[in-house]
């Protein structure tokens, strides 16, 4: 079996509203509680679980998604009037990145998160070698 990623604690304030902004904009599910957590159902394999906490560090996350799911959930956050850039860091410039043909762009959480959406990854190259560790 491949490893995969199962679930994420993402840090907040405010657990039920900062996952239902975020399942809001990708348009997936989510649930008020479960157990101690706030999940939001990214995929069949990713949860992320929100926790409210006092203190933490920001996280940057990113969801590599198709052109389609892109468009869809960059019209919500137009369409919420979120403020949004180009780049990790630095002024809100309400551009998209077109960085390796692709789109990305970054935007943050009432909690100070940066999330990222892109359609070509840039993280890992895609060459032989990885792909054949992936099937050991």
């Amino acid at each position: 079996m491949a490893i995969r990623l199962d679930h994420l604690i993402v840090p907040s304030r405010n657990k039920v509203a900062s996952a239902k902004f975020l399942a809001e904009l990708l348009g997936v599910p989510w649930q008020e509680s479960h157990g101690h957590f706030t999940p939001v159902y990214v995929n069949e394999t990713l949860t992320l679980d929100f926790d409210d906490r006092a203190d933490f560090e920001r996280h940057h996350l990113c969801f590599h998604v198709g052109e389609r799911e892109f468009d869809e959930i960059f019209g919500r956050i137009q369409a919420a009037q979120i403020p949004y850039r180009s780049t990790p860091r630095g002024e809100t410039d309400m551009q998209i990145n077109r960085r390796l043909g692709g789109k990305n762009v970054y935007w943050e959480d009432a909690d100070g998160h940066v999330w990222e959406m892109l359609t070509v990854s840039y993280a890992r190259p895609q060459s032989p070698s990885l792909v054949e560790a992936g099937r050991s």
